[in-house]
């Protein structure tokens, strides 16, 4: 009796562990993503945007959605609710409610591992079917594709930018030189400064370290000249962390820029980008650069040639490297002028959007020469890949960037060396969620220890 007990016992325990093991199988199977949930957070800018947290077998992978403020109008659709009543109209509920309640189960039933990027990101474009995202929101779309992209990276057991140079057929890894925002402008500040972003690239820095170290040297020194020039006040900072004179002539603040590399003892060494954002000031097919004045004289604004020209002598008159959109978005012929007329990198940002039908028209058209990386500009990790690779196929630069309305998420930093584009704009070395970046790329220069490899003064080209 006793030893037909212990065989019932015996038994009845391998049937259970047969059972347990054939459905935890096919559990893990079915659902190799064990959940997807997102929420409304805030920006840096106090405004609502999406996260998304995924669960794994490894654990949880967070990600954070970026949002702009001079934003081109051909960029895919940032859902928000447009609620007057609530957060101004910037809340984001539909969006978070379309992960949950569309995307989720929609991804829980297809089986697709989170290294199936490509896939999984095929799906989410499926699951919205419009050209510009504007079912979902692209936001939406994209808080989902960047957190399977950690997760996949986890499930390979290889850092996050090892993983994108995998997924982007990139062999040889090059870290960016930093193009800091040191003085704000545009739709970034409260100043008179038409142009949006002045930018450092410490070109001739041995490493990203010494990078960090040159830029925040020089970052310190410009704001003791603007407070001995302007007063304390007027080194209060804009949206990305850079100061905000109230200034109004462009060129006043390349000299200033200018006065603080030699200050810091770095002349040669550093180089200026700009951004000019100049759809922001476009009326009627001329530049308004008083555009911030209510009251501001037609007579005054400039045609294309004329904005030309004063570009061409602010390359002349100083070390600038890269001019970032010099013409309204859809104003093809002045792009086409400038890039055939000056030597250096001219970036198109609005004018391309990230999207590869604009990327293409700009190729043909050669309008610019490098493409400003946006991943929420597109909506999907693979999208912006193959955006860079396009940009690349043409022999252009790629330009890593973030938004003037940020998270702590430093997803574009593991991007940036992933892609090995050789340059990122990450805002000033000033305000966490820029540093945030920033440091990242210290880590990843950290742990690539000999191994690692600076862009430099082939940030255009890094693997020429």
């Amino acid at each position: 009796m006793i030893l037909i007990r212990a065989a019932y016992i015996q038994c009845r325990s391998f049937i259970i562990r047969f059972l347990i093991r054939k459905y935890s199988t096919n559990y893990s199977e079915k659902m190799p993503i064990k959940s997807i949930k997102a929420r409304q957070i805030f920006d840096s800018r106090g405004n609502p945007t999406v996260e998304v947290d995924l669960v794994t077998e490894n654990g949880l992978f967070r990600a954070e959605v970026p949002s702009g403020a001079s934003t081109g109008v051909h960029e895919a659709l940032e859902l928000r609710d447009n609620d007057k009543s609530k957060y101004h109209g910037k809340s984001v509920f539909k969006a978070v409610e379309n992960i949950n309640t569309i995307i989720t189960p929609e991804l829980l039933k297809s089986n697709l591992e989170v290294t199936q990027q490509t896939d999984i990101d095929n799906l989410l474009l499926k699951l919205d079917g419009t050209p510009n995202k504007s079912k979902l929101g692209a936001n939406a779309l994209l808080g989902v594709s960047l957190a399977i992209c950690k997760a996949g990276a986890a499930k390979k057991g290889t850092p996050l930018y090892k993983y994108i140079a995998e997924l982007a057929g990139n062999s040889d890894i090059i870290l960016p030189v930093p193009a800091f925002n040191v003085i704000n402008g545009g739709s970034h500040a409260g100043n008179k400064l038409a142009m949006q972003e002045f930018m450092i690239l410490p070109t001739g820095a041995a490493n990203f370290t010494e990078a960090m170290k040159m830029g925040t040297e020089v970052y310190h020194h410009l704001k003791a000249g603007i407070k001995k020039k302007f007063g304390l006040d007027a080194t209060a900072v804009g949206d990305e962390g850079g100061f905000a004179p109230n200034i109004l002539e462009n060129k006043e603040a390349l000299n200033l820029i200018i006065d603080a590399i030699k200050v810091a003892g770095y002349e040669g060494k550093i180089k200026i980008g700009m951004d000019v954002a100049a759809s922001e000031f476009y009326k009627n097919g001329k530049y308004d650069l008083d555009f911030k004045n209510e009251k501001s004289d037609p007579s005054t604004y400039l045609e294309s040639q004329a904005l030309k020209n004063l570009y061409l002598e602010f390359v002349k008159e100083f070390p600038i490297v890269s001019i970032e959109d010099p013409f309204d978005q859809d104003d093809w012929d002045s792009w086409t002028s400038i890039t055939s007329s000056t030597p250096i990198q001219i970036v198109g940002d609005d004018l391309t959007v990230t999207n590869p039908e604009r990327i293409k028209t700009a190729i043909e058209k050669k309008a610019c020469n490098c493409l400003l990386l946006k991943v929420n500009q597109i909506g999907t990790v693979t999208e912006s890949i193959n955006a860079h690779k396009l940009a690349k196929s043409a022999g252009w630069g790629t330009m890593v960037s973030h938004r003037s309305g940020e998270t702590e998420d430093t997803f574009i930093a593991d991007l940036v060396v992933g892609l090995s584009t050789g340059q990122i704009k990450t805002g000033a070395p000033c305000r966490s969620e820029r540093l945030a970046k920033y440091n990242q790329i210290l880590r990843i220069e950290e742990e690539l220890g000999a191994a690692a490899k600076y862009a430099g003064e082939k940030f255009r080209n890094p693997h020429a």
